[in-house]
């Protein structure tokens, strides 16, 4: 796609974020608007995939959510790249819907392939699925999103450090580097120090995008990052995101991580957003 595409499909993206969560008062918008640019860059612009949806994957590029709440951009992603019809967005959350708050794979949901609600689960997926690229000698690689909050869970770093142990060096681990979470900023719920030293000294290759938020900035990192892989080590991107972007009353705080948006708020937040591609 043309840059100019992909911002259509960006805005139209955090409408249907939007939409989605204010319809039944109930999602989280605030990292699913952060993470907006990243997504539709990987699923429109850096990712190699086949033309109809496989559960196993074999010869192309997977994408594992980890941080599954951000649901709602993950299914607007896949519902605009075609994997699912847009109109099933307005079932999100509801009895009986495919779209649950958190992605599951006991409907066979398209482009959905492990279901992420308990967090930091999902890097420990990911290296089981590149190490079986491996084996299968199938040269694609795995991507995988978690929030840096997430990181505050033991598992991850049993993870990372058996990633570069046993050289996963298909796996891109990106970072959603916002510094919120539910209760607060991730300094005062449980610093962290810095992650990008804590990677390096887990012998992983770091890169910063520092302009997460755009999405040129975003293609030229994941590029750079993919130009490391196949060199020994794991890969993290350190991807520098703001909760809540594209709405202004939402961003600089982590009061909207789990919150709708009110009719009014809505109305507002949508003007900051035109219509692209159509709503569903």
């Amino acid at each position: 796609m043309e840059i100019s595409q992909l911002q259509d499909n960006v805005s139209q993206t955090r409408r249907d974020i939007l939409r989605m969560v204010h319809k039944v008062n109930s999602g989280h918008p605030g990292a699913s608007l952060g993470c907006t640019e990243f997504l539709v860059a990987l699923y429109n612009e850096l990712m190699e995939l086949k033309p109809e949806f496989e559960m196993v994957g074999q010869d192309e590029d997977l994408f594992f959510l980890s941080n599954g709440h951000i649901s709602p951009v993950f299914y607007s992603v896949l519902a605009r790249r075609g994997y699912f019809p847009v109109s099933e967005l307005s079932t999100f959350r509801l009895l009986n819907s495919r779209l649950q708050g958190h992605p599951t794979t006991h409907d066979g949901l398209p482009g959905v392939r492990i279901a992420s609600g308990s967090l930091g689960q999902g890097l420990s997926v990911g290296i089981g699925a590149a190490q079986a690229k491996k084996l299968n000698k199938d040269t694609n690689l795995v991507y995988t999103l978690h929030g840096d909050g997430e990181l505050q869970e033991g598992q991850n770093w049993e993870a990372i450090m058996y990633a570069s142990a046993k050289k996963v060096d298909n796996l891109i681990a990106t970072i959603d580097f916002n510094g919120q979470q539910i209760d607060g900023s991730t300094d005062t719920v449980l610093c962290m120090g810095s992650l990008k030293d804590k990677f390096i000294a887990f012998d992983w290759d770091v890169i910063e995008i520092k302009e997460g938020n755009n999405i040129e900035a975003v293609i030229a990192g994941m590029k750079e990052a993919k130009s490391r892989t196949g060199k020994g080590k794991p890969v993290c991107v350190l991807l520098h995101t703001m909760m809540g972007n594209g709405v202004d009353f939402m961003m600089h705080t982590h009061a909207w991580h789990g919150k709708a948006p009110s009719d009014e708020q809505l109305a507002n937040a949508l003007g900051q957003n035109p219509e692209t591609l159509g709503d569903y």
